[in-house]
């Protein structure tokens, strides 16, 4: 085909169409018929409806006849709980050419045109999810309600490697303002695709009004009548532009670049679109987007952010490896060994998404009181944030006690503990409960780093035993790593994943191996960084190393989320492990020794490095250069992740990638950890090859 020739948009030959049924509705007071279209996939909501090529066609035919019939007004609903969720992104990859995303973008603008263009009223009656082209197709009607329990409202482009392409970038800004509009379309994607709940979408302006879900329908379609027969008026404030418009689009520059370091395009192309909103008619506001989304679609980020992706809603789903469930035991009591706050964010989790009985255990009632005292603290805040209802939270409360006692552990289906990180202590810790519990009690360790199968050898039934390493904050990060110990059997572990579902995790099955996937990795990584300041390198030299990469924060700011002590300590783990890949910084030694907690201090707002912490580590010359380091670092983790793989601590290099998005902040838009070393030539420099075969996350 001849550059620049125009094509068809494609055919995803595997999209499951979203179909456009239309009925038409008396409404009282309106004397023609009101036409409403459902947007459905045929599925149920966990499937929930997306738009290709078919989808769109499917529109447009609704439209012909809705016109042609000759209506009062024109609304538009989704299926039960869902609205639209946006493009088909499964089809994405199947793109070959600029000319074909080129096509498929001006299909898009040219239907949901039709609503905004409609000599006729239209409604977008939100009853469920809408994101991305959902949105945008509410965004394209006139008039919006919205459902008051809709799952998520969003516009995730960006965080996906590409940019609102169907009239978000130009009709959002224009209806909430421009720095509104640069919080939906580009912060919030940035700052791990954040979504709006709808009491904040609609105090942003985004819908006219919101309506309780049992009769929402119902509702909005007698708001519509209101509003076709003219008792009901809609206003809406005046949007700010000029200096108000140009430090929105400023705001938006800076937090993409103090956040990605221009590692990511699609960010800085969105904020491009919102900077010419303000000017541009529709003609050529949705033109560029079609430029845009041409561009984005054939890049390298929107490759690596399908993976990502990929992997997220689909392979974390469905995790390689695991027992059947059906061999899994029920669990109706767990018993947790502790009352620090890790033990007492645990208790709070297996109480509300288990709904069973939760009791702690600890050395002392001081401890003990505290512990339980956190959960019910916990429990009224979600109480206060109406999060629960009032009786759902007493229920919470009594499912939660404490013990001084591990006979209270009796009649426990599993157990937890999660004491201090030392193998002779929770040897001793498992002993006991051991001596308590049934034969067929799951019991599981939140260890980081410890040997799993060293803590069961000693028990009588090791075969029960289950690693279960969280992540903090227990409620908010989704990884669990659930470590399988050389005597642990299919039963144990097909509870524990079961378990892992219930607790709204995903779950990675990985080996009893130092550190397991996170930990380890980190530590390589963070250990290459650290080597190189022992070596004589600034701080801001080996802190600024990684920028390029994007990553959610530089290695010295993460060591100070961990903190030193415990980076210490698995250091110290993975050394005796693997002394030869896995030294121990001296510096860190000396910074742990001295008490601090991170290599800065905060005085201004603006980190420094402490100079208590330059004196400890002495003059910083003639060390590795940011490149030097930068190299160090990749090819150190190529080097580990190889080593991983051959020695089986996770079923494939997706699994690594899954860990690292889920468990570390690894960017969406890198692709996970092993495509980005393949696209970059580092696996095969220095892993000994590529870690997954070509064209996966990288252009074709």
């Amino acid at each position: 085909m001849t550059s620049g020739t125009a094509q068809a948009a494609p055919d995803f030959p595997d999209e499951i169409v979203t179909s456009a049924r239309v009925r038409y509705i008396q409404l009282p007071g309106v004397e023609r018929d009101v036409a409403l279209i459902t947007l459905d996939n045929g599925f149920d909501h966990t499937k929930p409806s997306s738009f290709g090529p078919g989808g769109l066609a499917s529109l447009d035919r609704a439209l012909d006849e809705v016109e042609a019939h000759g209506v009062a007004a024109i609304a538009i609903t989704g299926k039960p709980f869902i609205f639209v969720v946006g493009a088909d992104l499964t089809g994405m990859p199947r793109i070959t050419a600029r000319e074909q995303a080129l096509e498929l973008g001006r299909l898009g603008h040219r239907v949901f045109r039709r609503l905004n263009d409609s000599t006729v009223p239209t409604f977008a009656l939100v009853n469920g999810a809408a994101m991305g082209g959902g949105l945008e197709i509410a965004l394209q009607c006139h008039y919006r309600t919205l459902a008051s329990n809709a799952a998520a409202i969003a516009l995730p482009e960006c965080f996906l490697g590409l940019v609102p392409g169907w009239g978000g970038t130009q009709l959002l800004p224009n209806l909430i303002g421009a720095d509104n509009a640069v919080t939906v379309i580009v912060e919030n994607p940035v700052n791990q695709n954040k979504m709006l709940k709808p009491a904040q979408a609609a105090e942003l302006g985004i819908f006219d009004v919101t309506f309780e879900s049992a009769d929402f329908i119902e509702q909005s379609l007698r708001w519509a009548a209101g509003v076709i027969s003219g008792d009901i008026q809609v206003t809406r404030p005046a949007v700010e532009r000029g200096e108000a418009w140009a430090a929105a689009v400023a705001r938006g520059r800076a937090l993409v670049d103090a956040k990605l370091h221009g590692a990511a395009p699609a960010p800085s192309r969105a904020l491009d679109l919102i900077e010419l909103a303000e000017r541009a008619t529709l003609e050529e506001g949705f033109a560029a987007e079609d430029d845009a989304l041409a561009d984005l679609v054939m890049s390298e980020q929107l490759r690596a952010g399908l993976y990502s992706f990929d992997l997220v809603q689909r392979r974390a789903k469905r995790p390689v490896g695991v027992p059947d469930k059906s061999l899994a035991r029920p669990v109706n009591k767990v018993g947790v060994v502790g009352a620090g706050l890790m033990a007492s964010q645990l208790a709070l989790l297996f109480a509300r998404r288990l709904e069973v009985p939760v009791v702690l255990t600890d050395l002392d009632q001081e401890r003990l009181n505290k512990g339980v005292g956190y959960v019910h603290d916990e429990i009224d805040k979600l109480l206060t944030k109406k999060r629960v209802t009032p009786e759902a939270a007493n229920r919470l409360k009594a499912l939660v006690t404490g013990s001084l006692s591990k006979d209270a552990f009796a009649d426990a289906d599993a157990v937890i503990e999660a004491v201090f990180e030392d193998l002779t202590i929770k040897q001793k810790v498992f002993a006991e409960v051991e001596a308590v519990v049934s034969d067929t009690c799951l019991l599981l360790t939140n260890t980081s780093s410890l040997s799993v199968t060293d803590m069961a050898s000693q028990l009588a039934h090791p075969e029960r035993v289950v690693g279960f390493h969280f992540f903090n904050p227990v409620a908010v990060l989704p990884l669990l790593e659930v470590v399988r110990a050389q005597a642990t059997d299919d039963p144990s572990l097909a509870t524990a994943f079961v378990v892992a579902k219930k607790l709204g995790k995903k779950a990675v099955l990985v080996s009893d191996r130092p550190a397991f996937v996170v930990n380890r990795i980190l530590t390589r990584f963070l250990g290459e960084v650290t080597r190189a300041v022992d070596e004589g390198a600034p701080f801001e030299v080996a802190d600024k190393a990684l920028e390029p990469l994007g990553l959610p924060m530089s290695p010295f700011i993460l060591l100070a989320l961990v903190g030193p002590a415990v980076a210490l300590h698995v250091g110290e783990t993975m050394h005796e492990a693997f002394p030869d890949r896995f030294p121990v910084s001296e510096g860190l030694r000396k910074l742990v020794a001295a008490g601090k907690t991170s290599v800065y201090t905060w005085d201004n707002g603006v980190p420094e490095v402490d100079p208590e912490i330059r004196a400890i580590f002495g003059s910083r010359e003639g060390g590795p250069t940011e490149e030097q380091v930068r190299q160090r670092a990749l090819e150190g983790l190529a080097q580990e992740i190889r080593i991983m793989l051959d020695e089986g601590v996770v079923a494939e290099p997706q699994d690594i990638d899954l860990c690292m998005l889920l468990g570390a902040g690894w960017p969406f838009h890198l692709g996970g950890i092993t495509p980005y070393l393949d696209r970059t030539g580092v696996s095969e420099r220095a892993g000994g090859g590529r870690f997954l075969r070509k064209g996966v996350a990288s252009l074709p």
